[in-house]
C-alpha cells in the first residue's frame, strides 16, 4: 500500500510541477524531474458537472479544458489513461441547455472520454434526445438496467472493454431507478429502470466471462441513505466489482472509499475536483482528487471550441421567448425585503410546473430585473445565471413556517433568504423577535396547518439547505424538473403576455427600523468584492487556541479548509466555528475573520 500511495503522490507531483508550464513544454519538465509512469494506468473521473463547461476560477470549477491537460499531462508521463463520467452532466448551465447538450458532448469528445452513464439530468432533454446525443458521442453511453417498455430491449449499450497495459478493464453502467421522478416523468415515459443490482451482477458475469481482468462500474446511484439503491449497496451485493465510479449525491471522496473489496470514489460536483485512480503494474489501485489549488493546466484546443460556442450562443441568447407589459422588478434591495412582481412571476411558474401546494424561492437568487418589451433566453439567464433546477418536496406546514421564520429574520434589513412566494401568503411583525415574526400565514387561502403535509417546490439550492434553509436538507425528493430560467421560458409562454402585479402575498405588521442596514454579497458565489465591515468578536471567547484567517479574493470554505486544515470536507467545522458572521456556507465576503481552532 505504502508502493501504492508513493505512485499516486508522485501522480500529483507531476501535476504541481506542469502548473507553471504551457502543454509543449511538459515532456522536457517531467524528464527533468525524472518522472515516469510507464507501466502505470491512470483512471480519471468525472461526475455532476450539471453544465459546468467553462472554468470558474471564483467557483473552483476547473472546466473540460482541465481535464482535457490533465489527461494528456498523464500519458506525457506515460501512464495509459482511462477517462470516465458518472452523469449529470448534459444539463445545467446554459452554455448546454442552449444546445441541448451538443455543446458538452463536443467537448467531452475533444477531451478523450472513454465511457459515460446517464445521470437522471441527463434525461431532461427527453429520452430520444439523449439517444441521439449518445450516437454523436465518440465513446459509449453506458446504463445496463434501462429498458423500453415496449419490448423490454435495453435503451444504451450497457457495457465495453478497454485494455491498457496489456490489461482488459470491463466496464458497466447503471443508472438511478429515481430517474423515473428525478425528471419530468414524460421525459422516460418509454423507459423502464430496473434494479441497477441485479443488472451488474449479470454485467459482472458477461464480462468475466468476455476475459475481462478489472471490473468498473461506472454508477449514478451516490452514497445517500435516503435512496432505494446506492453505490455502497452495489458494491457489498454484486461481488466481483473492483472499482465503482460514482455520482449524484454530489459526495466527495478524497482517496475513496471501500466497501468489502470494491473501491468507491466520487469527486463532489461541478469539476471542482477532478478524480484520479492510479493502478500499478501489479494491479493495486489508489485514489485521489485533482483540484483548481493544484492544476491550472488547460488545452488550447478546448478553450478555441469553448469561446467557438459562447459566441454562436451570444445569438441564440437574443432568441425573444415572450413579452412583458410591465416593469419586473428585480432590484436587489427589493428582491431581498419584499413582494416583487417578479419574484411573484418566478414562484408562480415554479408551482405551475410542478402542481405544488406553495412555491418559493429566495430573492438572493435574482440578479437581475426585466424591462418592459421583449423577453429573450439572455435576459433570463441574466436573471437566473447560477444554472438551479426546480425540486419539490414533501413537507409540513411546521416546515413552511420555520422556512418563512428564516426568510424574515433580518426584516426590514435585505437577505439573499428573503422568500418570494406563491400558493401561500402571510404578514411580518416586525416588532417581534427573529423566528416569531410570522403572523396569518395562510396556504391556497386556508390557514396554514403545521400537522398538514403539503408540496412544496423550491430550487435545489435551498433544498439542499442553502442561505440558511436546513429544516428541509434530510427530506426526500419528490420530484426534479428543469432549469430554472427554462420553467420561466415555458409559463411566459404559457401566459402569452407578462401583466403581473404584486398582489399582497407578503405584509408588513408594526415594522420597526433598523440602522445601517448591511449589505450582502452575490448568492452561491465565493469572496469577491467586500460586502461589509467584519463581524465583532463574540464577547464570549473560547478557551481553545484561536487563529483568525482573513477572506481574501477567491476563497470559498472547501479551499480554505484544504489550506488550514488539510482537507476540503472540514469546511463544515469552519462554517460551524464561524455562525455567528456566516449566514450561508457558499457566501463568504473578503475581509471576514474567520476563527480557526487548533486541532
Amino acid at each position: 500500500m505504502k508502493h501504492v500511495t508513493k505512485i499516486l503522490a508522485m501522480f500529483l507531483t507531476l501535476v504541481l510541477v506542469l502548473m507553471p508550464f504551457s502543454t509543449a513544454s511538459a515532456s522536457e519538465v517531467i524528464a527533468a524531474e525524472g518522472t515516469n509512469l510507464s507501466g502505470y494506468t491512470v483512471i480519471l473521473h468525472t461526475n455532476d458537472s450539471h453544465g459546468r463547461a467553462v472554468p470558474d476560477s471564483y467557483g473552483g470549477n476547473m472546466g473540460f479544458t482541465a481535464v482535457s491537460a490533465l489527461k494528456k499531462a498523464a500519458q506525457k508521463a506515460g501512464a495509459e489513461v482511462i477517462l470516465l463520467d458518472a452523469g449529470d452532466t448534459l444539463h445545467g448551465l446554459p452554455f448546454a441547455t442552449l444546445t441541448s447538450g451538443e455543446s458538452i458532448v463536443e467537448l467531452m469528445n475533444l477531451a478523450g472520454y472513454d465511457a459515460m452513464t446517464p445521470g437522471n439530468h441527463d434525461f431532461n432533454y427527453g429520452s430520444e434526445t439523449l439517444k441521439s446525443l449518445a450516437a454523436t458521442m465518440d465513446f459509449p453511453l453506458l446504463s445496463s438496467n434501462v429498458t423500453l417498455k415496449a419490448g423490454g430491449s435495453k435503451f444504451l449499450e450497457s457495457n465495453t472493454i478497454i485494455v491498457k497495459n496489456g490489461v482488459k478493464y470491463g466496464i458497466f453502467g447503471v443508472s438511478t431507478p429515481e430517474t423515473a421522478y428525478k425528471t419530468n416523468p414524460n421525459n422516460v415515459s418509454t423507459l423502464n429502470f430496473g434494479n441497477p443490482i441485479e443488472a451488474a451482477k449479470a454485467e459482472v458475469a458477461s464480462l468475466q466471462a468476455a476475459g475481462a481482468d478489472v471490473i468498473i462500474a461506472l454508477a449514478h446511484l451516490g452514497l445517500d441513505e435516503s435512496s432505494e439503491f446506492t453505490s455502497a449497496m452495489l458494491a457489498e451485493q454484486a461481488t466481483g466489482i473492483d472499482l465503482i465510479v460514482d455520482g449524484h449525491s454530489h459526495t466527495i471522496l478524497e482517496t475513496g472509499k471501500t466497501v468489502d473489496n470494491t473501491l468507491i470514489v466520487s469527486t463532489g460536483e461541478y469539476i471542482k475536483n477532478i478524480g484520479a485512480v492510479v493502478i500499478d503494474k501489479e494491479g493495486k489501485m489508489s485514489s485521489g482528487l485533482v483540484n483548481i489549488s493544484q492544476f491550472t493546466g488547460t488545452d488550447e484546443a478546448v478553450d478555441k471550441v469553448v469561446a467557438e460556442i459562447s459566441a454562436e450562443q451570444e445569438e441564440q441568447l437574443s432568441e425573444v421567448v415572450g413579452s412583458t407589459s410591465v416593469y419586473l422588478d428585480g432590484v436587489r434591495e427589493n428582491v431581498r425585503s419584499k413582494e416583487t412582481n417578479l419574484g411573484n412571476l418566478t414562484a408562480d411558474a415554479m408551482r405551475d410546473a410542478t402542481g405544488a401546494d406553495v412555491a418559493f424561492t429566495n430573492g438572493g437568487g435574482i440578479r437581475a430585473s426585466i424591462e418592459i418589451g421583449n423577453i429573450t433566453k439572455k435576459d433570463l439567464t441574466t436573471v437566473f445565471p447560477f444554472g438551479n433546477y426546480v425540486v419539490t418536496k414533501k413537507v409540513t406546514g411546521k416546515d413552511i413556517l420555520a422556512a418563512m421564520e428564516v426568510g424574515v429574520a433580518s426584516y426590514p434589513e435585505t437577505l439573499g433568504a428573503f422568500p418570494q412566494v406563491s400558493g401561500i401568503t402571510f404578514a411580518i411583525d416586525a416588532s417581534k423577535p427573529a423566528g416569531s415574526r410570522i403572523t396569518n400565514a395562510k396556504i391556497g387561502g386556508v390557514a396554514l396547518d403545521s400537522n398538514k403535509a403539503y408540496l412544496l417546490a423550491s430550487n435545489d439550492f435551498i433544498f439542499a439547505g442553502g442561505d440558511g434553509y436546513t429544516m428541509f436538507a434530510d427530506i426526500d425528493v419528490v420530484n426534479e424538473y428543469s432549469a430554472l430560467e427554462e420553467v420561466l421560458i415555458n409559463y411566459i409562454q404559457k401566459l402569452g403576455k407578462v401583466d403581473i402585479k404584486t398582489d399582497g402575498r407578503i405584509q408588513v405588521m408594526n415594522e420597526t427600523p433598523v440602522e445601517e442596514p448591511a449589505e450582502e454579497e452575490p448568492a452561491q458565489e465565493p469572496a469577491e468584492e467586500p460586502a461589509e465591515e467584519p463581524a465583532e468578536e463574540s464577547a464570549e471567547e473560547s478557551p481553545e487556541e484561536v487563529e483568525i484567517y482573513v477572506v481574501v479574493k477567491g476563497d470559498y470554505l472547501r479551499k480554505i479548509a484544504k489550506a488550514l486544515l488539510g482537507s476540503e470536507s472540514q469546511w463544515k467545522k469552519i462554517y460551524e466555528w464561524n455562525k455567528d458572521i456566516i449566514s450561508n456556507p457558499d457566501r463568504i465576503y473578503i475581509g471576514q475573520e474567520l476563527k480557526i481552532y487548533a486541532e
